[in-house]
């Protein structure tokens, strides 16, 4: 985050480091929305992760809609227990 616009992403500061997705069972939802922030700020990191409620999360911040956003459907490797389609 904070990642001014003239710049790379060296610039930023990450606050929540990335995991990459790991289900245990099922199909899981990940989403990754962009904001343009309107100027610097602290953000703090989420306390939980479970129910994370984005709207919420840039309501707080002031950050308006996403400029962008990338959702994807993944499954646990071997692929059993997932949803038949």
């Amino acid at each position: 985050m904070d990642i001014p616009e003239s710049t790379g992403t060296t610039f930023g500061q990450e606050i929540v480091h990335y995991e990459s997705p790991r289900p245990t069972v099922g199909i899981h939802r990940y989403v990754f929305a962009l904001f343009r922030q309107i100027g610097r700020q602290t953000v703090d990191a989420p306390g939980w992760r479970q129910n994370f409620n984005t709207r919420d999360f840039a309501e707080i911040y002031n950050l308006g809609l996403p400029v962008a956003a990338v959702y994807y459907n993944c499954m646990r490797e071997g692929g059993v227990g997932g949803r038949r389609l």
